[in-house]
């Protein structure tokens, strides 16, 4: 299994890219911050008692290690599925002439520990750089001690490698889990069917995933107008978990908010345009992967963007913060930014260029390759509506609690040319990432695509 993993890899490299690119970031981001820590342990008692203007490197490494780390991990998790996904026809196979599901396990887990072994390296090594340039411009502006250094140790690289391989084994267990545990003579079926329900289970995550960002929003909004900091990040985190809460609920939140958003495009292209609404209100699941990206890019960066202006404008009549606070939020705001991007692109990639087999059967049944990008053009702005619509009720409800802590009001500052520019990024981001990957599935003898050929 070892070596029929390994000439995966080899055979198909395209179909672990996104993979790992996501563990490059993960590696990177826990090496970033585990260094910085470091940096705060390992200097003399005299540095750290260095007064300084902002809370000080610990407390920002922590700030922005929690949130950064956590919307990294949701990046790999999502990267992870799809490179199983674009690779279960294969394992269905395995499992027909006589693979167990533990073999099958074993196959996904060596593919996964060789994607992150092969960037740990330039993960760790960008991780490290990273973390001087963050200390040097911490240094400028006076927010960390002059005389403080990043310690030459490599404990924060191995770290980081330590946690990216087990959060790529723990998400490849969980993904792998239905194509193993079926009978054989179902695993072939099952790599062309979608769950019509959203389980059990999963509906009793969201919505613990929901209670659990109420109550940090809760806390966001009774933080005192001294304690911005604690309240920001509250309200951060608990926009994250809102986020979570949206990909495990969301078959049911995306399929009615394009019953309602695809009237348009149906009456604009009565063919392709009805034909765009069906095909996402059919495959929910599907919907909601390229969803939860978008949404999680507006989310993150509308409350970033909302409660630093929100903040500058309680400083007018509160003091209640400054411009170092204002600095660390827009360099937290780009950071996070960077890495919804990457996962935005990853994931449409991902999903629509594994759509060959259905876009050869379409073109077999009469469609053009015209009618086709018509047809992903109109999924593309549904898409990017839904996104858009799902992360705007997030960063309302975050930027609402924050507001509450900060002016005493639940209405934020909203600058609204900025949220502007984030709705034209996202757009920006889907459309030419999703007919990009159309162009290329719909490449090539639509006989032999239909029949499962590959690129």
């Amino acid at each position: 299994m070892t070596l029929l993993a390994l000439a995966q890899l080899r055979r198909r490299p395209a179909a672990f890219a996104g993979l790992a690119v996501a563990l490059f970031l993960l590696v990177a981001t826990t090496t970033l911050f585990g260094s910085l820590f470091a940096t705060e342990a390992t200097a003399p008692d005299a540095v750290r008692r260095t007064a300084v203007a902002g809370p000080g490197l610990m407390v920002i490494a922590g700030a922005f290690g929690e949130i950064a780390v956590l919307v990294a991990f949701f990046v790999v998790v999502n990267a992870v599925g799809f490179a199983l996904r674009r690779q279960h026809r294969e394992l269905a196979l395995l499992r027909t002439i006589a693979a167990t599901p533990r073999q099958v396990r074993r196959l996904v887990r060596v593919q996964i520990a060789a994607t992150a072994l092969a960037v740990a390296a330039p993960g760790a090594l960008a991780g490290t750089s990273a973390s001087r340039l963050f200390l040097d411009a911490l240094r400028r502006r006076g927010m960390a001690a002059p005389d403080l250094r990043v310690p030459l140790t490599p404990l924060p690289a191995l770290v980081a490698v330590t946690i990216t391989l087990a959060v790529g084994l723990a998400a490849s267990a969980v993904a792998v889990r239905r194509i193993s545990r079926i009978a054989p003579a179902a695993a072939l079926t099952a790599t062309a069917t979608e769950q019509g329900r959203t389980g059990v289970p999963r509906l009793l995550a969201g919505i613990c995933a929901a209670v659990g960002g109420g109550l940090l929003l809760r806390l966001a909004a009774t933080r005192p107008a001294g304690e911005l900091d604690k309240a920001g990040q509250a309200a951060l985190l608990g926009s994250l978990v809102l986020l979570v809460a949206v990909g495990l609920t969301g078959p049911l939140a995306a399929r009615a908010l394009v019953a309602v958003l695809g009237a348009p495009a149906r009456a604009l292209m009565p063919g392709t345009g009805w034909l765009a609404d069906a095909q996402l209100r059919g495959y929910a699941r599907r919907l909601t992967s390229a969803v939860v990206p978008v949404a999680l890019l507006v989310g993150l960066s509308a409350t970033m963007m909302i409660m630093t202006r929100t903040a500058e404008h309680a400083a007018g009549t509160t003091g209640a913060t400054s411009a170092t606070d204002v600095w660390l939020r827009q360099a937290e705001l780009a950071l996070l930014t960077s890495f919804a991007a990457v996962s935005t692109i990853n994931t449409l990639i991902a999903v629509t260029g594994e759509r060959h087999g259905e876009f050869a059967l379409l073109r077999l049944v009469g469609a053009t390759r015209r009618q086709l990008l018509r047809m992903l053009t109109a999924e593309a702005a549904l898409t990017t509506a839904v996104g858009v619509l799902l992360g705007s009720a997030v960063a309302a409800l975050s930027t609402s609690a924050f507001s509450t802590a900060a002016t005493g009001s639940p209405l934020p500052s909203v600058p609204a040319e900025a949220c502007a520019w984030i709705v034209t990024g996202a757009a920006v981001l889907t459309f030419p990432a999703t007919l990009g990957a159309g162009l290329r599935a719909i490449r090539g003898p639509a006989a032999e695509r239909a029949g499962g050929g590959r690129d």
